[in-house]
């Protein structure tokens, strides 16, 4: 099953966001400032071209002030985006295992700093 819902991921949409979460990464690591926030949007990258089969262990106390940060900025934006995305997903029944990956995704959307994708 992992491998079909990643192909179907991959398909619909995973190769784009992984893409577009790469080079907004490349973009961030161009500036010494961004470099942090870069690496954190390589995670999403990763976790977004093949999310079956992983899971997020986030640790807000590893980087506390820059998961405050990261939050100020955008991350609960994002959060809550992930968390509309999956919830659609979720109403239509069939969409429930795609619904479940965009929540993981929400979960790194939180607290990307110190979060181990496994």
């Amino acid at each position: 099953m992992k491998l079909i819902g990643n192909i179907i991921w991959l398909i619909f949409g995973g190769l784009f966001a992984a893409l577009a979460w790469l080079l907004a990464g490349l973009l961030l690591c161009i500036t010494i400032i961004g470099i942090p926030f870069g690496l954190q949007f390589f995670k999403f990258a990763k976790l977004v071209l093949w999310p079956f089969g992983k899971n997020v262990d986030t640790d807000f106390n590893e980087h506390p002030i820059m998961n405050i940060i990261w939050l100020i900025i955008g991350g609960w934006e994002t959060f809550l985006v992930y968390i509309v995305i999956g919830a659609i997903f979720y109403i239509t029944i069939i969409g429930i295992p795609f619904g479940k990956q965009w929540f993981k995704l929400a979960q790194l959307a939180l607290f990307p700093f110190g979060a181990k994708i496994k």
